[in-house]
């Protein structure tokens, strides 16, 4: 079990930056233990392979990545300074090959940053533009890159686009830093695509969309470098009123369930699987403890879920009942303007 927990949340709007928590190993309890501002609306976090560096989205107009010293993990240090990413407002962040990557929303693009050997954010090396728009002219007027992870086998970066209705699938030159798209899949139209995670099997990808309360369920062939959809499934239960924005899906460590938050209906959506991957059953929703939740996350044991409840401001924790799947609200703490919890 981890002993501590890491909160982002939006400064501009209250938040105390990055908040840490120490992690009680029997109940899953938080207890917070300091915050640092040092880096503004740090709306999303990542660990380094080793635990001693943190990263962080700064999810401004001008956007920028920095990294935190976890040698004291009770008070996170800066780690150098703040980079510009060459992008507005990256929502998201991965470590991959050696390299800092971040997904731009506001200009739909994907930034690669060199780091240095102590762990601190080096030089921008290329962003990559994405290209194109969806029928929400609100919302999807043109590309708003959400999310850059690699896949399971590592050779792939994946990247998800609101405003564009896709999936990016992207090759990294690491003697360049480019980034060069080998393909790109396109949802249906209108659904927003924002997050995605894969099947511990690594042969699925479960795809939250914003725009739509649904998640695509699709297949991926690593060696190839391909995602095909093959189902959609919704997060909602029949009747359920009032808009919706589906922000964050995660998947059990046995692949056995899949839950979704929901913003607008405030809720946890607990999904089955069946054996295959491609089967998912909406079992039931739950109440996610608080308002809009931003992020959803397990802890490394795969027992409790963390929900990041961004407009009243804490994190609440469920203990996962391993046979059903659904999760039972075990506690919180607050956490103004609460984005992103990960573990270290």
């Amino acid at each position: 079990m981890a002993a501590h927990a890491y909160i982002g949340s939006f400064t501009s709007a209250g938040g105390r930056g990055v908040t840490t928590a120490a992690v009680d190993p029997a109940t899953g309890s938080l207890t917070a233990l300091g915050a640092t501002d040092a880096v503004a609306d740090p709306s999303f976090l990542a660990l380094s392979g080793d635990g001693r560096v943190l990263y962080a989205v700064s999810e401004r107009e001008e956007g920028a990545a920095a990294a935190f010293s976890l040698r004291d993990p009770g008070v996170p240090g800066p780690l150098g300074a703040a980079v510009p990413v060459g992008g507005g407002a990256p929502t998201h962040l991965c470590l991959y090959k050696g390299h800092l990557l971040t997904a731009n929303y506001a200009t739909g693009s994907v930034s690669v940053l060199s780091l240095n050997e102590d762990g601190s954010v080096g030089t921008l090396r290329s962003v990559l533009q994405h290209e194109g728009d969806g029928p929400d002219k609100e919302r999807q007027s043109g590309p708003h890159a959400h999310m850059v992870l690699p896949d399971p086998s590592g050779r792939w970066v994946v990247s998800a686009d609101l405003g564009t209705d896709s999936v990016r699938i992207c090759e990294l030159d690491t003697a360049t830093g480019e980034l060069e798209i080998e393909r790109e899949l396109g949802l249906r139209s209108g659904a927003g695509p924002r997050h995605l995670t894969f099947h511990p099997r690594g042969d699925r990808a479960y795809v939250v969309n914003e725009l739509k309360p649904v998640v695509t369920v699709c297949h991926w062939n690593a060696e190839a470098g391909r995602l095909r959809p093959v189902a959609e499934v919704t997060v909602l239960p029949a009747g359920a009123e009032g808009p919706n924005y589906p922000s964050e899906v995660v998947v059990s460590p046995d692949g056995r369930f899949v839950w979704v938050a929901n913003r607008g209906h405030n809720s946890i959506a607990v999904l089955s699987a069946d054996e295959s991957g491609d089967g998912l059953e909406l079992l039931k929703t739950v109440g996610c403890g608080g308002d809009w939740p931003r992020h959803l996350t397990l802890d490394p044991s795969g027992r409790r879920l963390y929900a990041a409840n961004e407009r009243s401001g804490d994190v609440t924790w469920f203990d996962v009942d391993p046979d059903t799947g659904t999760p039972k609200r075990a506690g919180s703490i607050p956490v103004p303007a609460a984005s992103c919890v990960v573990f270290g």
